[in-house]
């Protein structure tokens, strides 16, 4: 008899078994499930019986299940007896406090999910460590030189050395309200590519800025086309701005930014780029490419917790800001009052910074720095790489070509007769597993796979192909299971191949 020392259910099975291959086949599973198991760190507690029937009492029910609830607590086992859920106790606070919740609530313990969806993104353990830290003012001298820190490895992964470049306290939305705000005034002609949902929010912004917004329209799934920018700034040369998004998250689709901000530029226009979804996910260059103003998320490819926008603008930005006769409409994100918070002077108070947050920014930026952008943006396309042959080898076909597609954005369209709302329920019950929807027009059309940070990793590619190509195949999709994970796999051999060859071509040249 086996003897195990400190291993939850799921490592007994597989230590039992010799391999997690073996556990799922002596339960009629698919490996996938085995493999979420192993990640959770529990065995369901619906397996129990047949687990403990299956390793011939080996495993009982009775660890099974004390696993899963140490995991998964249900609330209620720590109730006194005869204690009514609904009904507080006699004589207690709840009793006489009307606003009191009619039901007991106690800590929440969010389930464990591998996020491959539009985001957010799964957090690094050393974030989520170093957001757990005692929190400091604000204004300490030891926070200051920390936001000193946190600006210089942001100016590393937009590759700029724009002074200007901080965290906006807000999620990605804020960042692009940031941009408007300042840049665009009352009466002003601002021209907007929109080609998804987020180039639809710019227009948004402009409107609500009291300016009138120009569209230039593309087809969802499809770049920004240069030539219809080109036409529209000169059928309106008095437009001063030009917005676009760079890597369009509804779509999965990445327009050609330098292009765009050459032609904005060449007609005496100021730029606004959303690099939401590209910023550390694929090649952004702020200076190269002369953006004048961009902004960001924390919870993309930066795999930090929402709620942070990073944001770098230009001096020529800053000088035409400050040259503005008006007020800038929001005393929150008013420049100018940042410039004093997050400028290099003397801090003075504008708004209590979210410390903790900022620190989990700063230790996300690092982990880029060690990695290497330039790796990192490889990192990304060598799993989407991987994926799409995986996804491609089931039948599925991609939104955008291939020449457009960004990497760690990818939508996939269903396959016809095929519910996709219930796939999506199922990977998520069933496996862990979250993907995106369609938004808009592509509602109920497309799934978004997102491989993006701490989340883009070999292991959640496998785990996602094995999952979705189960519950296809449980669904009556024609799908051999296995298939995709040998495609993804042959992809990744191909491409350690060509890149040993052009290391070992590297080695002869330097010698």
């Amino acid at each position: 008899m086996l003897v195990f020392a400190a291993m939850n259910c799921a490592e007994r099975l597989v230590e039992l078994f010799g391999s997690q291959a073996e556990v799922a086949r002596r339960f009629s599973l698919d490996r996938a499930v085995v493999n979420n198991w192993v990640k959770s760190g529990y065995v369901p507690a619906r397996w129990a019986m047949e687990v403990e029937q299956v390793t011939n009492g080996e495993i009982s029910a009775a660890d099974i299940l004390n696993d899963a609830t140490a995991r998964k607590p249900i609330r209620l086992k720590s109730r006194p007896d005869g204690e009514n859920l609904y009904i507080p106790p006699t004589g207690s606070d709840t009793m006489s406090n009307e606003f009191a919740p009619a039901k007991r609530i106690s800590s929440f313990p969010p389930p464990q999910r591998t996020l491959l969806g539009p985001g957010p993104t799964e957090i690094h353990p050393r974030v989520l460590t170093t957001m757990s830290q005692p929190a400091i003012g604000y204004l300490d001298p030891v926070f200051v030189d920390m936001m000193e820190e946190l600006k210089a490895l942001l100016r590393y992964t937009y590759q700029t050395k724009n002074p200007l470049t901080f965290p906006v306290s807000g999620p990605g939305s804020v960042g692009m309200e940031f941009c408007f705000v300042n840049m665009v005034a009352p009466g002003d002609k601002v021209i907007v590519c929109r080609n998804g949902v987020f180039g639809g929010r710019m227009i948004e912004n402009v409107e609500r800025c009291g300016a009138t917004p120009i569209i230039v329209e593309d087809k969802w799934g499809e770049p920004a086309d240069p030539q219809k920018l080109e036409d529209a700034l000169k059928a309106n040369p008095d437009a001063r701005l030009v917005a676009f998004v760079h890597a369009e998250t509804s779509t999965g689709v990445l327009s050609d930014a330098k292009t765009l901000v050459d032609i904005a530029h060449k007609h005496n226009a100021l730029t606004i780029v959303d690099c939401v979804t590209s910023l550390g996910g694929c090649e952004v260059r702020v200076d190269d490419w002369k953006f004048d103003a961009v902004y960001s998320a924390s919870q993309k490819c930066l795999s930090c917790t929402p709620g942070l926008s990073p944001v770098s603008i230009s001096e020529r930005v800053i000088d035409f800001v400050k040259e503005r006769k008006d007020k800038i409409k929001s005393w929150f994100m008013d420049m100018n009052l940042l410039l004093g918070y997050w400028g290099a002077t003397t801090r003075t108070y504008h708004h209590t910074a979210p410390t903790n947050s900022l620190f989990g920014l700063h230790e996300a930026l690092l982990l880029i720095r060690e990695e290497g952008i330039e790796n990192c943006w490889a990192r990304h396309k060598r799993h989407h790489t991987a994926l799409k042959a995986g996804l491609e080898a089931m039948g599925l076909k991609f939104l955008v070509d291939p020449k457009y597609q960004v990497p760690q954005m990818n939508a996939v369209l269903c396959p016809e007769k095929v519910n996709e709302v219930e796939v999506r329920k199922r990977l998520l019950n069933e496996f862990g597993l979250e993907i995106g929807a369609g938004l808009g027009p592509l509602a109920g059309k497309i799934w978004r796979f997102g491989l993006m940070g701490y989340s883009c990793r070999p292991d959640n590619v496998m785990l996602c192909l094995s999952a979705l190509g189960s519950v296809l195949e449980d669904m009556g999709y024609p799908v051999h299971v296995g298939d995709a994970e040998s495609a993804a796999h042959a992809a990744y051999a191909s491409m350690h191949t060509t890149e040993a060859a052009a290391k070992r071509r590297k080695t002869a040249k330097a010698a």
